[in-house]
């Protein structure tokens, strides 16, 4: 049986959301929450560092349930989960979901290759790399894929902001 989430409300959509889906490790989530801090340290006093979900109902939800959550916000591209990984590895990578990644209206007439075929939804990302991520998935200035092509030639499998 699916768990009902709560809904999303955001403020703005030029904020990344982060949904912490993992609650073993209080000390981690704090370094997560530092690191995005950080990587707006000196940008614009007025912009918020994410938008935090930290909600136990979320906890232990999968990619796909967070996915189907997450894209009821029409104007949300990519979701950003801290999971057992992100709590576990030292990096603290996020596993960021692309919302964009629905094949199902499409007509197997003309799309039946990129259907057989579907393009990776998720990939691993450094906290430090979360605004730079989001604010290209939101201005359609990178796809998707060109950061999993990104995390594929880091020695860690995660995408940077370096």
């Amino acid at each position: 049986m699916r768990k009902e989430l709560p809904e999303i409300v955001r403020a703005d959509e030029w904020v990344p959301l982060v949904i912490r889906t993992d609650y073993t490790d209080d000390a981690a989530w704090r370094e997560v929450v530092a690191a995005l801090e950080r990587a707006v340290e000196g940008e614009r006093e007025w912009q918020s560092v994410a938008h935090l979900v930290e909600d136990r109902r979320w906890d232990g939800v999968t990619g796909d349930e967070a996915v189907a959550a997450a894209a009821r916000d029409e104007e949300l591209s990519v979701v950003f989960l801290a999971d057992g990984v992100t709590m576990r590895s030292p990096l603290r990578p996020l596993l960021a979901l692309d919302l964009g990644a629905d094949d199902e209206d499409l007509d197997p007439m003309y799309y039946q290759e990129l259907i057989d075929s579907p393009q990776p939804r998720e990939v691993r990302v450094a906290p430090a790399a979360v605004h730079m991520v989001h604010g290209n998935l939101q201005l359609a200035n990178v796809d998707f894929p060109e950061f999993v092509e990104d995390a594929a030639a880091d020695p860690d499998g995660v995408v940077r902001d370096e």
